[in-house]
């Protein structure tokens, strides 16, 4: 009987436009299935892992198909959903499924290769006697190991670059260069102690044991007797006790162990354990009621999800949206269902699981970036595969708790998706590709699993809010704080007043100093917002008023005590502090501004007995550091904690009675259509941390006491921040009446870039028309490591198909490359830039 000949087309993780067809071996038939990771050969010498897409029997319609060289998984890894999912990523947001595949995969999930070199076998012998020292080097590194690395060579010559010499040795046939597979993943190991089985199943030598050593040995003893006690436990609650925790319970050393081991009373094993939930951590089960508003938001949820698949909870800050939350996912769980809950800043995650887990024990799983790559592995497996007992130490979560990339996961039956904060511009993955949104993809992914999607804010977004009001979502309102404690009074500084006044205390106001020493005196926490990293943004001359420029960036440099540099944040440029000014010689230079560490460096001086804390990107980069920040400042080991935009989204603390921001100014002025949406948001949601026991007091510093957006904000007036913008939104063309497409391109010659962006520009408005194309245009930031950037925005109606109008822009963009002149050109795409 013949067999029939399969063809399977395989996704690879890079940014090819389509994907690959390669040939099944017969003795792989019956192993190849949707979604498995397999082991294919690309080009010449590079082997790559890559998840199979579709099984067919076409082969390819030119050239013939390499065959596929390994199956890596038992079961598939990926779910046919993801699959659809991945697919709908990259029809959207216009990009590659490799680009997708590569954002949603852990590095530990993507096998790569590494070029190794060997001796070619039928070298002549008489070549090797012509060689030089360095190459005869290498060849005879090669004859004692067998095989060597890239690095294994140029360690051996003690040279940087060895590449030369391989290629010479290569063209004379003297060796060969191959691609071994590397697995990325390692396993976490423990070593557990086991009675061996004759002492397991024979109680009366075990009992003569016991007699034996309570005389002579009593370390032995204790050992034995909490190896006992541990495995009974074991069988109990699954967790095994490693070697060096029961040394330490038994009051026992490696002398006692090795001793029974010699007897062949106990044993030890190697086992595989999961990196996470490794704490059989014992947290104390809360049941709590729902006020009365809450359990009528909670009904209307409900309700609201039979007629809509997703719902806006708009709740002010403190309204207690947290614990519907938790009646939600209790709800889904019991219908043995997934849940996704999606937040916005990795520092929101180290709170909310501790909430979390007072109500649904260690049943629940963290993902985010901060997490190493075989943590994020676990926690894929623990996700997908159920029923996979090649796996057994990973266990099944039914409740997902994390930030953007979460939402690549692969969900086995997933009921509902929260997406907290789902205003927050962090849910935008901006670079690389796929440039998503991870709210407006949740939703297409709920509806995979005909899931329900529920949205929660204090502050929705204007294109959240307008979907709800135009009935394409159902909205559900909670308009009071929990046990009816009032918002927080927010006051106004005038910073222009008080500097002409002479009132300022450096970057304080006496309004915002004053009640800081208050709050300080009643032993109550305080929280300070400046939206700007480091310890000055900028140094000036004084005379000449030259500016500390990145070389390589159109940036200005950022001063840092902490290292006594300046550092570009787009580029990671670093240099020392200049001694005088280059255009003028003068010494007269001086820092100007703020950021978050020059407050934490000030603070001592004027609060001498507070203590102080900061978080932002520089004080978190850490894994735990967001953790032990927060729990610092939840124990009140912190009086002051100062912070960027990441102290602002969600974060609960009773003992908080006060909340300063800095500058509000620099948010307003920003040159963006979307300044007064974030600015509104920002504020408020930073404000809305102060008071969640009693009414707090928020102070706002700024030159504009008078601006619109913050009277609105003093006000609490969503609905009349909503209907100016709204309308703003409609005259000038932008979402949610319109949907735009940003483009943007780089290149290291300017002129270039000019004439390639203007012929692209030309070109797209003759197609779609003047009043729809927006540049090309220079941008805030004009050059980003030695490249220069220009940008076109395309605003597209809602009666005009979003479809051809993206297939069209990627055609003139594939027809702008053909142009020798601008093949080296670099084009990226951007729907809906957020």
């Amino acid at each position: 009987m013949t067999q029939l000949t399969l063809f399977a087309d395989i996704i690879l993780p890079i940014a090819a436009p389509i994907a690959y067809t390669y040939r099944v071996p017969l003795m792989l038939n019956d192993f190849v299935c949707i979604g498995k990771r397999v082991v294919v050969q690309f080009g010449k010498h590079k082997i790559y892992t890559g998840i199979i897409l579709k099984i067919h029997t076409n082969p390819p319609k030119t050239g013939d198909a390499k065959y596929i060289l390994s199956v890596t998984d038992d079961l598939p890894l990926v779910t046919e959903a993801n699959l659809k999912f991945w697919q709908w990523i990259s029809d959207y947001y216009l990009c590659t499924l490799g680009e997708v595949m590569s954002a949603a995969l852990p590095s530990s999930l993507k096998l790569t290769s590494e070029t190794k070199i060997v001796l070619n076998k039928y070298a002549d012998q008489q070549d090797v006697v012509n060689l030089d020292d360095k190459e005869y080097l290498i060849w005879e590194g090669l004859s004692i190991k067998g095989e060597l690395s890239i690095k294994n060579v140029a360690d051996i010559l003690g040279i940087i670059n060895p590449m030369p010499y391989i290629k010479k040795l290569i063209e004379k046939n003297i060796i060969n260069t191959v691609e071994n597979i590397i697995d990325n993943y390692k396993p976490k190991t423990e070593t557990i102690v086991e009675l061996t089985e004759k002492y397991k199943s024979d109680q009366t030598l075990l009992k003569d044991l016991f007699e034996n050593l309570e005389k002579k040995a009593p370390k032995q003893l204790s050992l034995i007797m909490n190896i006992i006690y541990n495995e009974n436990r074991n069988k109990v609650s699954g967790n095994n006790i490693n070697l060096q925790q029961l040394l330490k319970d038994s009051n026992s050393n490696q002398t006692a162990l090795n001793t029974l081991k010699k007897k062949g009373i106990v044993e030890t094993k190697i086992i595989n354990v999961s990196r996470i939930n490794q704490k059989d951590e014992k947290y104390k089960q809360i049941d709590f009621t729902l006020s009365e508003i809450q359990n009528t938001a909670y009904n209307q949820i409900n309700e609201k999800f039979k007629e809509k698949d997703v719902v806006l909870l708009h709740g002010i800050t403190g309204s207690g949206k947290t614990e519907i939350y938790i009646k939600l996912i209790e709800d889904t769980i019991k219908q043995n269902k997934q849940v996704l809950y999606l937040l916005p800043e990795i520092a929101l995650t180290s709170q909310i699981i501790i909430r979390l887990k007072k109500y649904f024990g260690n049943d629940i799983g963290v993902y985010h970036s901060k997490f190493n790559e075989n943590e994020r592995l676990e926690i894929w497996h623990s996700v997908v595969n159920k029923e996979n007992t090649k796996n057994a130490h990973f266990k099944f979560n039914k409740i997902i708790l994390g930030a953007r990339s979460a939402i690549f996961l692969p969900f086995d039956n997933l009921g509902l998706i929260i997406v907290d904060e789902e205003h927050d511009p962090s849910y935008k993955q901006n670079n690389p590709a796929p440039r998503y949104n991870a709210r407006d993809t949740a939703i297409y992914l709920a509806k995979l699993y005909t899931a329900k999607t529920l949205l929660g804010s204090a502050t929705p977004s204007i294109e959240t809010y307008y979907n709800a009001k135009a009935n394409k979502y159902a909205i559900v309102e909670l308009s009071k704080r929990y046990n009816d404690v009032k918002l927080p009074e927010i006051l106004i500084a005038d910073i222009k007043e008080e500097t002409e006044s002479g009132t300022m205390k450096s970057h304080f106001t006496f309004k915002l100093f004053h009640h800081i020493q208050k709050a300080l005196k009643a032993k109550e926490q305080i929280i300070l917002f400046q939206n700007r990293r480091g310890y000055a943004p900028k140094l000036e001359c004084d005379i000449c008023n030259w500016v500390l420029h990145c070389r390589q960036c159109d940036v200005i440099m950022t001063y840092h005590k902490n290292t006594n540099q300046f550092k570009c944040h787009y580029c990671g440029y670093v240099t020392s502090p200049p001694l005088k000014c280059p255009e003028c010689t003068s010494v007269e230079l001086k820092l100007k501004g703020f950021g978050t560490e020059k407050l934490e460096d000030e603070m001592p001086t004027f609060f001498p007995e507070a203590k102080i804390g900061r978080m932002d990107l520089d004080s978190t980069r850490s894994k735990n550091s967001y953790h032990k920040i927060l729990s610092d400042f939840d124990e009140k080991k912190i009086d002051i904690l100062i912070g960027t935009q990441m102290i602002s989204k969600g974060l609960d603390f009773d003992n908080v009675s006060l909340v300063g921001v800095l500058n509000a100014d620099s948010m307003l002025a920003f040159p963006d259509f979307r300044a007064n949406e974030r600015s509104f948001q920002l504020i408020t949601q930073v404000t809305g941390r102060s008071g969640r026991t009693k009414r707090g007091i928020s102070i706002i510093q700024t030159k504009s006491p008078n601006n619109q957006i913050i009277q609105q904000i003093i006000k609490n007036d969503y609905i009349n921040f909503y209907n100016n913008e709204i309308l703003k939104r409609e005259t000038y063309n932008y979402p949610p009446f319109y949907r735009l497409i940003n483009i943007t391109f780089k290149h290291k010659d300017i002129n270039k870039l000019h004439k390639a962006a203007s012929y692209l520009a030309d070109n797209l408005k003759d197609a779609l028309g003047n009043k729809r194309i927006l540049g090309p245009e220079i941008p805030i930031i004009s050059k980003i490591n030695n490249e220069y950037i220009k940008c076109i925005l395309v605003k597209i109606d809602k009666d005009i198909s979003i479809t051809k109008t993206k297939q069209l822009i990627v055609n003139y963009i594939n027809n702008t490359l053909t142009i020798n002149d601008y093949k080296p050109l670099r084009i990226f795409i951007d729907v809906d830039p957020y």
